[in-house]
């Protein structure tokens, strides 16, 4: 007997990819974006690491968008572009 593994087609409206951080989201994901943040100078200053990503670091991030240039992403939302970005500037995750 063949077994034919079914292909699933793309749904209509995609989620966020994994990773795709923006306001509203919590998680330790958002921690490690806080913590990241916070090695840039002066983007994320004296900003929480509480894992809930709301205006203040929704501004931090729109602020490293701007200063670095980068253009993949909404504003204030942490997407690949973002994340290549400041990985490439903060290093490897700690722990």
């Amino acid at each position: 007997s063949t077994s034919t593994v079914p292909t699933t087609p793309p749904p209509a409206a995609a989620p966020a990819p994994p990773g795709f951080l923006s306001e509203g989201d919590t998680g330790p994901e958002v921690t490690e974006l806080q913590e990241r943040l916070l090695r840039v100078p002066d983007v994320y200053r004296s900003g929480a690491t509480d894992g809930r990503y709301d205006a203040t670091l929704s501004a931090a991030v729109a602020r490293f968008q701007l200063w670095y240039g980068i253009r993949g992403d909404e504003t204030g939302v942490y997407g690949d572009d973002t994340r290549l970005a400041l990985e490439s500037r903060t290093g490897e995750p700690a722990g």
